[in-house]
């Protein structure tokens, strides 16, 4: 869109909103992911067991995990709160499509305007030439 609009308070709030839980998400699994793979490096020297120490990042990874696909189904939820959002409070193309399909359905009318016309002007002629032919008949 070339103009930009202005929106109303409550409605610049929202779309703040909806960019903040986007830069949210987003960081949360750029972290998360970042720290896996910081997990997945072996480390030679450590005070604990090697066993111990794959346990605990086996369990960060797997909370990691979670979390990156709870940011993603965030994500998903933010994508149907915008697709509402656009639905809802779109109005200039809600205006152009209703008026769009105004002009197609007085289009149509108009067609059949005609070709109803144009139907009564067979019939009548037909119905002056059968009244004709009925009272020029000698059977009438």
């Amino acid at each position: 869109m070339a103009t930009q609009r202005v929106l109303p308070q409550s409605k610049e709030t929202l779309l703040q909103n909806y960019n903040k839980r986007l830069r949210d998400d987003i960081r949360s699994i750029l972290d998360n992911f970042t720290e896996i793979i910081k997990t997945a490096k072996v480390e030679d020297e450590t005070q604990v067991s090697r066993a111990t120490q794959g346990e605990q990042d086996h369990y960060e990874m797997q909370v990691r995990a979670a979390n990156i696909v709870r940011a993603g189904e965030s994500l998903m939820k933010l994508v149907s709160d915008l697709k509402q959002f656009l639905i809802l409070n779109d109005f200039p193309s809600v205006n152009e499509a209703i008026s769009l399909r105004n002009q197609q359905l007085r289009s149509l009318q108009e067609e059949c305007d005609k070709k109803l016309i144009s139907l009564r002007d067979e019939i009548a002629t037909d119905l002056y030439e059968l009244e004709e032919e009925y009272y020029s008949s000698r059977y009438k």
